[in-house]
Formats: C-alpha cells, sequence, structure tokens
C-alpha cells in the first residue's frame, strides 16, 4: 500500500476518486453525505496493487486543518490510523488538526493523540492535542 498526496482539485485525484465518491455503497458509509473539495484540500489516497482503498481530505479552513468526509475500505483501523498520522505529519507542527470523526472511528483517532470536543449521534468532533494541549 502506498499513500498520495494531492491537491484539492488535481484532475489525477478526480480520475483517482470518482469511482468511490459516487459509489452508493461508499455515500452510504459517509451517512449519505456527499465528498467535497476545493484548492483549500490536500488529499491522502490510499492504493494498494493500483487500486484506491481509501482516501482523506483534509481543508485549511482560516489556518486550521479539518478532517471531514474521509473512507477507508471495510473501515480499516489500520488505514484509518495511516492517514490520521500523514496528516499530523504533515500539518500538525504548523496548524491545529480537528476531525469530524464517525462514532465507529472514534477509538482510533483517540488513539493518534485526538480528543473528544462535541458528540452527535454519528458524528464526534475531535482536536488533536500534543502533550493535552491544541495547538492555536
Amino acid at each position: 500500500m502506498i499513500i498520495k498526496k494531492f491537491q484539492g482539485t488535481d484532475a489525477q485525484l478526480y480520475a483517482l476518486v470518482a469511482p468511490l465518491v459516487m459509489d452508493v455503497a461508499v455515500i452510504r458509509k459517509n451517512n449519505n453525505y456527499p465528498f467535497k473539495t476545493s484548492d483549500n484540500h490536500l488529499w491522502f489516497v490510499a492504493l494498494d496493487e493500483g487500486k484506491v482503498i481509501g482516501f482523506m481530505p483534509v481543508e485549511n479552513r482560516l489556518n486550521k486543518m479539518y478532517i471531514d468526509n474521509y473512507y477507508v475500505e471495510e473501515d480499516s483501523e489500520k488505514l484509518l490510523t495511516a492517514f490520521i498520522e500523514k496528516a499530523i505529519e504533515e500539518f500538525a507542527h504548523e496548524y491545529p488538526i480537528s476531525a469530524m470523526a464517525h462514532i465507529r472511528h472514534v477509538d482510533v483517532f483517540r488513539a493518534c493523540g485526538f480528543v473528544e470536543k462535541k458528540v452527535w449521534k454519528l458524528y464526534v468532533k475531535m482536536e488533536y492535542e500534543v502533550d493535552g494541549k491544541s495547538k492555536k
């Protein structure tokens, strides 16, 4: 497996993720919420033998990085952890990182240093903390 990085409007990104972001089963896994991108997004895309097995878009919102609307095949904790670690490696030195985690993935985010800030029925707002503190 390799994880590649793409700007949010890169044509190659569109070609890679289009079959997934338009797949009804994948959209259902995302609670029927559509996937979106922009120039402010950076996407991590995981490929295994040329097949896309997951992606994690991270949006720069006013100098805060925001993880939302990600997909990991078969809810793989290993793959989700790899994506979270890539986001931390890429951004934590410069920006605070928050995530809108699916309730089923909270433990994975927690294991990577995120803490719960607000809990809803299907999602949990989380923030990455270093030594018990969010980067401001």
